[in-house]
């Protein structure tokens, strides 16, 4: 068969097709097994796929944890300033197995085995949990600091919410102090440990967290402190007969007058038995007067039996007083 007689029979065959008649007539042709096929496809179709299509996916915010065997771990080393500090993790699987999945089963690392000490920037590894698939992770690389892993021992110091006026509590923190570990460029920064804020009363006691602070009063992240927690035991008995009183300052000589004072406090709390505080409503000073402008320190009059909890001192400017 030549070229014209193929193409003669294709349109032969088109024109056919184009005849609504005959077009009707072969698709009606044995239709009942044409659909019964089809059926039967779209049944295997859809069992074949069920599980695929019953996936869904759902994001996990996963913690980075940083792995390092460098000398068979026996190398003190730490790492720091980890950014990002977490990884968004997306996984696939059956609904129901998903959202019985708890974030810390799924696992973030990156490791730094064997990296120079000074700033990485490594690729996140993450292993998905049984029955769901990995899809995505986002960034999948992290920057860090590798450096060498030291420890300081520091005195715990003390925190405490501001007791009333009426008490002079006394407190015992044990124990008295802590080690603070990590990456020796920020273990460096820590100033000091202190335990967490705590109001206590008489005789009780209470287990607080202890914070590490940089020397301008701020948390410092990235070290272990242990222990972690220390018992904080307030041992006095209770409330103590406590009142404020004015300071009033003794008067300057006759020639000299003053033309300024700043007494700091001008106020003082006094301890005393209760019919002694009960009879008192001012402490007088006693300062030493001179021309000219100067800070002098006052010494209070404090009754037998009583007792200042606070040192005074006065800002004087005084001048000579003209003779009349």
């Amino acid at each position: 068969m030549n070229v014209g007689d193929r193409v003669q029979g294709r349109l032969h065959w088109l024109r056919r097709w184009l005849s609504p008649r005959y077009a009707w007539g072969r698709t009606t042709h044995n239709l009942l097994p044409k659909l019964l096929a089809l059926a039967v496809s779209v049944t295997l179709w859809f069992v074949a796929t069920a599980d695929r299509r019953a996936n869904v996916e759902q994001g996990f915010d996963v913690p980075v944890t940083v792995r390092d065997t460098t000398g068979n771990g026996q190398e003190k080393r730490a790492t720091s300033n980890l950014n990002p500090a977490s990884v968004r993790v997306i996984l696939s699987g059956r609904p129901e197995r998903l959202r019985d999945l708890q974030p810390d089963s799924v696992e973030a690392v990156v490791d730094v085995t064997d990296a120079p000490e000074g700033s990485f920037t490594r690729t996140v590894t993450v292993t998905a949990p049984g029955g769901t698939a990995l899809q995505r992770v986002t960034p999948t690389r992290v920057q860090g600091f590798v450096d060498t892993q030291v420890a300081r021992t520091l005195p715990v110091t003390l925190s405490v919410t501001s007791p009333p006026e009426s008490s002079l509590p006394r407190y015992q923190v044990t124990p008295g102090e802590a080690t603070v570990s990590g990456a020796g460029r920020v273990v460096v920064g820590v100033a000091r440990l202190v335990t967490s804020p705590v109001a206590l009363g008489a005789n009780a006691e209470r287990e607080v967290p202890l914070v590490a602070l940089d020397a301008a009063g701020l948390p410092v992240a990235g070290v272990t402190i242990r222990p972690s927690t220390v018992t904080v035991r307030r041992v006095d008995t209770g409330e103590l007969p406590v009142k404020t009183l004015r300071v009033v300052l003794n008067d300057p000589p006759s020639g000299l007058q003053v033309t300024s004072v700043s007494v700091q406090p001008g106020t003082v709390r006094v301890v005393a038995a209760p019919e002694l505080l009960g009879r008192l409503r001012e402490i007088a000073g006693q300062v030493t007067y001179r021309e000219g402008t100067y800070t002098a320190p006052v010494r209070l009059n404090v009754p037998a039996g009583a007792q200042a909890l606070e040192t005074v001192s006065v800002r004087l400017t005084v001048t000579r007083r003209d003779a009349p």
